[in-house]
């Protein structure tokens, strides 16, 4: 079994609801939901010009493989509405593998550990929640000592 970071946001539509169809999505079919974190209001990265995001940083148990965790969670996104028509841009459903054990993976369409997870305090925020002490694989260091390095300065609320 396989222990993956994931972070669920969203931001257009409703919200919450989003958020827990995902939750509920993910433990049917990716694997078991072991821990949750708090859900945080979050300003938009990348693109400024839309609505606030709701994030969730989430830790699940897999028997699935990268790539089949990647298929299955596209099925979810594309489910709850999900369309890629603006890099950044608004979206009713996010899902992100943030983390898989401690070990990194490069695919065409997947990097593992997500590539620029140390630079976006909404990311950081609520690992740190869940997983203050998991090692990032590649940089050496903890989620919260990332977290207080993070350059990022957008807000980030817990509700």
């Amino acid at each position: 079994m396989n222990t993956v970071y994931l972070l669920i946001g969203g931001n257009i539509g409703e919200r919450e609801l989003n958020l827990e169809r995902a939750r509920n999505l993910i433990g049917e079919k990716c694997g078991e939901l072991k821990t949750i974190s708090s859900i945080y209001e979050t300003a938009p990265w990348g693109r400024t010009d839309q609505p606030v995001f709701l994030n969730q940083a989430l830790q699940i148990i897999t028997s699935l493989k990268p790539m089949q965790l990647l298929q299955k969670i596209l099925d979810i996104e594309e489910q709850l509405g999900r369309t890629r028509q603006v890099k950044f841009g608004p979206r009713t459903i996010d899902i992100d593998i943030l983390f898989y054990n401690e070990e990194r993976h490069s695919y065409p369409l997947l990097t593992i550990p997500h590539p620029a997870l140390q630079y976006r305090r909404f990311v950081l925020t609520p690992m740190n929640e869940i997983a203050p002490g998991f090692v990032h694989p590649a940089l050496k260091k903890t989620i919260a000592e990332l977290l207080k390095v993070c350059p990022d300065d957008l807000p980030v609320k817990k509700l």
